[in-house]
């Protein structure tokens, strides 16, 4: 395991984890901001993908599992994103379109940014979605992020990027205590 927080366990994928991703990877509600769902390679590809950012950078997307049944309800984490030509530390997620709006996208990337500051020397985290993302920029402001760019991307057509700094997250830990 990862990390735990109130409602979730985060932990590093296996390949047992094929159905319950792809489940939410092919799922063409899930996927309405992505060029399209994924198939069965592009899942394998995406499990094996975040895998290696393990070995090589000690992060990656993780399972997200609610702890109160066990069940695989997602995922979110740390990688390496080309965001408008830089390559920058994003956290990214996807849950299961069962449990939206509960909170437990933002409740894990909060994790995830915790996590970050307190183990990585990263001074800006972000996130970036297609613009037509609602729910998306919506977790990131969740997180305390505040949308820093509007680009031309050829695979969303337009991104945004939403950002916390490493001061503006102090901050906010500040204001919690």
């Amino acid at each position: 395991m990862i990390l735990e927080t109130e409602h979730l366990l985060l932990r590093e994928y296996t390949m047992e984890d094929f159905d319950a991703i792809h489940e939410i990877l092919s799922d063409a509600e899930t996927m309405q901001h992505y060029p399209k769902p994924y198939d069965e390679a592009m899942t394998r590809r995406w499990i094996q993908w975040n895998r290696q950012h393990y070995r090589e950078h000690g992060f990656g997307i993780w399972a997200v599992i609610l702890k109160t049944t066990g069940e695989f309800i997602g995922d979110c984490g740390l990688t390496l994103q080309n965001i408008d030509g830089e390559q920058l530390p994003e956290i990214g997620y996807h849950i299961h379109k069962r449990y939206w709006r509960r909170g437990l996208g933002s409740e894990a990337a909060r994790a995830v940014r915790d996590w970050a500051f307190g183990n990585t020397a990263y001074d800006c985290l972000y996130s970036y979605m297609k613009y037509t993302n609602a729910a998306s920029a919506a977790t990131a402001m969740a997180n305390g992020m505040k949308k820093v760019k509007e680009y031309p991307d050829e695979k969303n057509q337009i991104s945004y990027a939403y950002a916390i700094t490493r001061v503006e997250w102090m901050q906010l830990q500040e204001s919690k205590a």
